[in-house]
Parts: structure tokens; sequence; C-alpha cells
């Protein structure tokens, strides 16, 4: 399995372990924290109900795009040639994708959090007390209880200096609470490559408590996490290709990537009930883990094409 070499700091005792660290992640966890971290774009917020496969396969295609595995024993994620040759622009958008990408795959291996949402979802709710704009990113609900955490993620094409972190922190420190409840961690983390490989940091300083903003929580906005996968996997469905209607599964063999959402969630979901989808997801998360599922009851399965790195100067066209 790949491995990330983690930097970890100022986290309080019996969270994140401080110091350096090199944890494992497997492509399926990156692809399902993929598919699930952040919004949906915005004509699927818009438009609901519109059958398009096409946001998670932009998601995908990005993970794929710039990250590979250099041979089946290969222990790094490794920046493509084709990621390295985007423009400065293009590289800023796919290192801030890495970023949410990265911070979600690691909060739920280290910080039993695998449920998190864009905080942009909430704009329409926000209640700043404090002026300006700065705000996390990310909010995360911890598995098994109503405890949420803030983070504030950003991507980067090389190691962060001090200013950058220091940034970060400073976004970090925004308190927000949800329905009240305030936030129990308020974490700063970056994505970066060092020497073409990927690496992780993040800190959780102590939040300045006058710098708040309160967000009233709608179930709804777990309809933004589950969107892409759902909708990748209906129109699968629709057009009968690669597709299971009975375990409700599908398979994108031009990405090498099989999807499948458990019967009991996805019975929620057909019928909108999102937060009732989360709800028994959680409640049911080691009976899904027995059966292969994330605790949100997706699966995400990486083909054996994701382990071999890419042969370069390959006619995609045959």
């Amino acid at each position: 399995m790949p491995k990330v070499i983690c930097e970890t700091e100022d986290f309080p005792y019996g969270s994140a372990i401080n110091g350096w660290s090199e944890p494992t992640l497997t492509w399926d966890e990156v692809l399902w924290a993929a598919i699930t971290v952040g919004r949906p774009n915005r004509h699927a917020v818009v438009q609901h109900g519109v059958p398009s496969m096409y946001e998670a396969i932009f998601r995908w295609s990005l993970i794929r795009m710039a990250l590979e595995q250099r041979g089946v024993g290969g222990t790094r994620f490794w920046r493509t040639a084709a990621l390295k040759t985007l423009d400065p622009t293009e590289k800023g958008a796919v290192s801030y994708f890495l970023g949410m990408t990265f911070c979600k795959a690691m909060a739920a291996k280290r910080l039993n959090t695998p449920w998190l949402i864009h905080l942009d979802v909430f704009r329409p709710q926000l209640d700043p007390v404090l002026r300006g704009r700065s705000r996390p990113d990310l909010v995360g609900k911890e598995l098994g209880a109503n405890i949420w955490h803030a983070f504030e993620s950003k991507g980067r094409a090389s190691p962060p200096n001090n200013g950058a972190k220091a940034k970060a922190k400073q976004q970090a420190e925004r308190l927000v609470s949800i329905n009240g409840i305030s936030c129990s961690l308020h974490v700063g983390a970056i994505t970066f490559f060092k020497n073409d490989a990927v690496q992780f940091y993040w800190v959780d300083p102590s939040p300045d408590e006058k710098r708040e903003i309160r967000v009233p929580f709608n179930e709804n906005a777990w309809r933004a996490y589950y969107f892409p996968a759902w909708q990748a996997i209906n129109s699968a469905l629709s057009d009968g290709s690669g597709a299971d209607s009975a375990v409700f599964s599908a398979f994108l063999p031009e990405l090498d990537i099989k999807v499948a959402l458990h019967p009991v969630v996805a019975s929620h979901l057909a019928n909108e009930a999102w937060g009732e989808a989360q709800r028994v997801a959680e409640e049911r998360r080691e009976e899904m883990a027995a059966e292969g599922y994330r605790p949100d009851g997706l699966m995400v399965r990486a083909g054996d094409s994701w382990l071999r790195r890419f042969d370069e100067g390959v006619d995609i066209d045959g």
C-alpha cells in the first residue's frame, strides 16, 4: 500500500498523534474520499434528479491524471508528468482538489471522521459574527457521535513555508459551530508534493473564540455528500452498461473503477431521505464494513490498472 509522509502538529491528547508518521492509504480510500468530499457541481445542486455521471468521472479523472503508483510494490503516490506540464492556473485547481481529497482521507483514517461536507453548502445559512470572508473549507462529523470538526484544506505543488502554514492556521482558527455545538478540532491541512511524492501536513491550533461562525445544520446537506456517487450509479443503471440494480453497483470501464451503495442506504437515497441515509449508515456501519462498504455505505474499488505506472508516449487512440 502507498504511504503518505505526514506531519501532525498541536493536536490534543486523544486525537491524532503529533509528530511524523507514514500512514498507508489505498487507492480505494483515495477514490472514496474524492467522490464524497466537498460538493457536487452547481448544475447538479440546482437541477435535482438530472441523470449524469460526469461529476464522478470528473473527480476520479483528476485523481487519475494527477497521481500514479510506480509498480505494484510502490510505496508512494507520485505526481505524474501530465500534472507537471499543466499551466499554473490548472495546477492550482488540481492542487485544491487533491488537498480536499487527502484531507478527507486522513480525517477518516486518523480522526474517525469520515463525514466531510463543504462549508459552502451552507452559504445561504451562514451567520458570521465577524466581518470578512475567511472561513474553513470543510466541516466533518465524527463517526458515531454528535461531534463536529472544522477543516481548512489547502493543496500546493511544493512544500509549504512558514507563511503558508500560518495562513492555514489562521483560517482554521475561525471557530465554527454546527447547530450551536462548537467544533472540537479546528484543523489546518496542507497536501503538497516533495520530490514528486505526496506529503501531508496538518495542525490543530487553539481557536480564537471571538471569531465565530455559526452554522445551522440542515439534513438536506447530506444530499450534497451522496449526490455524485448516487448519480454515477443511477446513470449506469439507466443505460444498463456495467450496472447491477440488485446490489446498486456500477463498473466504469473507462476508469477501471467499481462503485456501489449499500442497498439499505440506496433505498433511502431513492426516497430523497438524505439525512435518514446518513443515520442508517452510521447505525449499521459494522454490518456494512463486514460487507466491504465504507462507514457511509459507499464502496469504491480501484482496478489493477491503478497499481501500475503510466506508460509514457502511449497512443491512447490505439
